[in-house]
């Protein structure tokens, strides 16, 4: 009994775990509480996870998800994912008992044996077993095994954060090339207008109502105008272009929803932007920063415990038969604990304990820096989404009432009442004006975009890479 309560007392005391105990870092009380910027078109209800479906745009909604399933930088982190994972039942496994296994048969001379007859030959047969059983006395293991889970963690976090940047940036390749549309149409529909006015002047010339001048003026502002044409359409084909990478797609792929699509979806309710706390809790870079702190706090412990001995349960079995060894003698066995100690030098060991404790001082820093980056971020997207809201409000203002001095300036000239000079800048300020809401229509696009992936959402439907191992 005595022996028995010997052998169980390394048992007993496995759960001894040599490091500091991790414990996550608690963040600014500031940080958690409502955003600074507040503008209109925005809720403090909680932010979307698919926010996408805010658009009410199916082909948005499926191309998105077809990003999610078919993108190559998501593959990459899912297989990395996977990668993780068998990190940790490799960590798992070490808490097994390792063993290893031998057999063989030879024919010859046996040292020191004569057969009867002289021959002095004969078979020999042997095998053998041994077992070796770590007991987890100060913890190595253990915090090996917490290291790999947060490791594994934190690549999920990646994986996630990769998925929220597939996301976002699929809506914006998708919004921007219906944006662009819309302003090649904008573009278009003030070409046509200006090429009526031209066909009219030439007309006119012909008739000796107006002068050469008078048409080349209104020939300058024709070319003015086509003149944009080619820069749109090549943005939006690059748009186009863009959004079929993402979608895992070569150039000549580019989904036909997508190239059908001639007007930006917008939103039509508030946008949802929640506080501080549910950023904090929603964002996977800041997850990806804690865990990593997570990890390396463990490695503390890895590093004391490799200051300890290793005591491990043992054990051996062997099987030799010959021609002189035969029956019980044939078998042989031994178990017993066994003590490890490569008595590795005290002052190179507490230097590898400072090197595993500056690293998480390191990763503690990076995520207090992730915390106030994401923060930082949130409010810059919220600032910028404000006053381009307002400035395409202007705009639209703007280009009414631009559409009714044109009217106007039109009606007039044809009386007689104005001349070409009054008409032109009429028309030119229509045009400019047209152009300027377009190109703010697709920056708001744009800078709505900012917000949505700034708020961290987009990432909790993945699916997963395999079962977690626990």
């Amino acid at each position: 009994m005595r022996r028995f309560a010997i052998l169980a007392l390394p048992l007993a005391l496995a759960a001894c775990k040599v490091g500091p105990n991790y414990a996550r870092p608690e963040t600014p009380p500031p940080a958690a509480g409502p955003f600074q910027t507040v503008a209109p078109g925005l809720s403090d209800a909680p932010a979307e996870d698919k926010w996408w479906r805010l658009y009410d745009d199916p082909a948005l909604d499926a191309l998105v998800r077809r990003a999610l399933a078919a993108n190559t930088d998501l593959r990459v982190a899912q297989a990395n994912l996977r990668r993780a994972q068998a990190v940790v039942s490799e960590a798992r496994a070490n808490r097994l008992p390792q063993g290893q296994t031998t057999g063989g048969a030879q024919y010859g001379n046996a040292q020191g044996a004569q057969q009867p007859g002289g021959a002095g030959t004969q078979w020999t047969y042997n095998a053998g077993m041994q077992l070796d059983w770590e007991i987890d006395l100060f913890g190595r293991l253990a915090r090996t095994i917490e290291a790999a889970r947060a490791d594994r963690e934190a690549t999920e976090a990646t994986r996630d954060r990769v998925a929220l940047t597939v996301a976002a940036e699929t809506a914006r390749a998708y919004v921007d090339a219906c944006a662009l549309a819309e302003g090649i149409a904008v573009a278009r529909s003030s070409a046509e207008i200006a090429a009526r006015q031209l066909g009219l002047l030439r007309q006119r010339e012909r008739a000796g109502a107006v002068s050469r001048l008078d048409t080349e003026r209104s020939a300058t502002a024709l070319a003015n105008v086509q003149a944009e044409l080619p820069t749109l359409e090549g943005r939006r084909r690059a748009s186009l272009f863009e959004l079929a990478a993402l979608l895992g797609l070569t150039p000549s792929e580019v989904p036909a929803e997508a190239q059908a699509c001639a007007r930006a979806p917008r939103v039509l309710q508030p946008i949802p932007v929640g506080d501080g706390r549910a950023l904090l809790a929603r964002r996977p870079d800041i997850r990806e920063a804690e865990r990593k702190l997570a990890a390396d706090t463990a490695r503390i412990g890895v590093a004391t415990a490799d200051l300890y001995p290793r005591i491990s349960l043992g054990g051996s079995g062997n099987f030799f038969r010959s021609d002189s060894v035969r029956g019980s003698d044939s078998f042989s066995f031994g178990i017993g604990p066994l003590l490890t100690w490569s008595f590795p030098s005290i002052l190179a060991g507490r230097t590898r304990i400072r090197q595993a404790e500056a690293t998480a001082q390191a990763s503690l820093a990076t995520f207090d820096g992730t915390v106030l980056i994401a923060l930082k971020e949130v409010e810059q997207a919220l600032s910028y989404y404000a006053t381009e809201g307002e400035r395409n409000a202007r705009l639209h203002e703007a280009v009414t009432h631009a559409e009714a001095a044109y009217a106007l300036a039109d009606r007039r000239y044809r009386a007689g009442s104005i001349g070409l000079i009054d008409q032109l800048d009429a028309q030119r300020e229509l045009t400019s004006a047209r152009s300027a809401l377009a190109s703010s229509d697709q920056l708001l696009g744009s800078r709505r975009i900012d917000l949505f992936k700034a708020l961290g959402g987009g990432w909790a439907d993945l699916p997963p890479a395999a079962t977690p191992p626990r």
